[in-house]
């Protein structure tokens, strides 16, 4: 669908809870953002006539436990979710895990590795592109970190969020998808070893949220380079349905860069959405492909126009039996997007974006 370059309680477990988040020291080295090469004089040539693209964005997806056996089946494993995903022009989900058979477990509650099938899994489905800017990428350290990025690059899914030295876990992903250029940048906010897991000079690791003036620079350097930029955040706290403050600050911030729209997950339930100016924010998306229980879910399907957010819809599902996301239909279906609507009310967020 897409052509692509790298310019530089049970029922919700899974990734424990969060301390209080502290701010965090500078990386190592100024923070100028990641090295993407120089932007054409003219800036981003988009179309004359603006293109109407769909973006489908789905939360967080592994393959562990209860959802471990889908892999016996990739082409199948997301499950028939995998409609919505493969319509649109662009699709992207968060990867919850280490891909990798190696390494040793870090200090923590909860681990999640998959096989590298993984990506088998996710391609079919029609995802163009994984996050693995969150607090599992490095369960099993940078052993197994190592392996995520080679598998990746084995199998030829995307990957942004997270690389081999600062530069390249900043370094937004290009997407071309009908002749529009989609820069996606990926942060994770979560707390929990973040100082260890952090991407360095020299060192493999995820780009994190808490370097604000990194990130600003990361989101700056993608507006010069793409007609669309997207931020796809892990954050939230955990079980609440709405955005604290440390995520409406940093949406503030991107928003200010330059994103057109920023999208998150990680709280393991849906958070709201809407226009923030007129960047369109998405705070959470909850569990999409997950190991235990049952849950509110499904596909954001958000439409773009040159650089305007134009329409976003949630298409309703649950997190089944099987663990994949099964959509809801008829009653069932406008119950679930009442109560993703009704998600608005604690966001600071408006239904539309500013008139022309």
């Amino acid at each position: 669908m897409v052509a692509a370059v790298l310019a530089g309680s049970a029922l919700l477990a899974g990734c424990g809870a969060e301390p209080p988040p502290a701010p965090m020291s500078p990386s190592a080295g100024p923070s100028t953002g990641p090295s993407v090469g120089p932007a054409s004089p003219s800036g981003p040539a988009s179309p004359s006539v603006p293109v109407e693209l769909t973006l489908a964005f789905g939360g967080d997806v592994h393959f562990t436990e209860r959802t471990a056996g889908l892999l016996k089946d990739p082409a199948t494993a997301v499950g028939p979710m995998a409609e919505v995903l493969s319509a649109a022009d662009l699709a992207v989900v968060n990867l919850e895990t280490a891909v990798t058979t190696r390494g040793t477990p870090e200090p923590k509650e909860f681990h999640f590795r998959a096989p590298v099938t993984a990506y088998d899994a996710v391609k079919a489905a029609g995802i163009d592109a994984v996050s693995i800017a969150n607090n599992h990428a490095l369960d099993y350290g940078r052993v197994g970190f190592a392996d995520t990025l080679d598998g990746a690059a084995a199998k030829g899914m995307p990957v942004f969020g997270g690389g081999r030295t600062i530069d390249e876990a900043y370094a937004p992903l290009i997407l071309t998808a009908r002749g529009v250029r989609v820069a996606i940048v990926g942060f994770s906010q979560i707390h929990t070893l973040a100082e260890s897991w952090k991407a360095g000079p020299a060192t493999p690791g995820i780009a994190v949220a808490w370097d604000v003036p990194r990130a600003v620079a990361a989101v700056k350097a993608a507006r010069e380079r793409a007609d669309v930029v997207v931020v796809f955040n892990h954050w939230g706290t955990e079980r609440e349905s709405c955005p604290n403050d440390n995520q409406k600050t940093f949406a503030a911030a991107l928003a200010e860069a330059g994103a057109d729209m920023i999208i998150g997950a990680h709280a393991h339930v849906l958070q709201g959405d809407g226009w923030l100016g007129r960047t369109y924010v998405a705070y959470g998306l909850g569990n999409f492909v997950w190991y235990v229980g049952s849950a509110d879910t499904g596909v954001l399907k958000v439409r773009v126009r040159g650089r305007d957010v134009v329409g976003a819809e949630l298409v309703p599902a649950v997190v089944s039996g099987t663990g994949q996301p099964k959509a809801l239909t008829g009653t069932s279906a406008a119950a679930a997007t009442k109560r993703f609507t009704d998600l608005r009310r604690c966001t600071g967020l408006v239904p539309a974006p500013p008139a022309a």
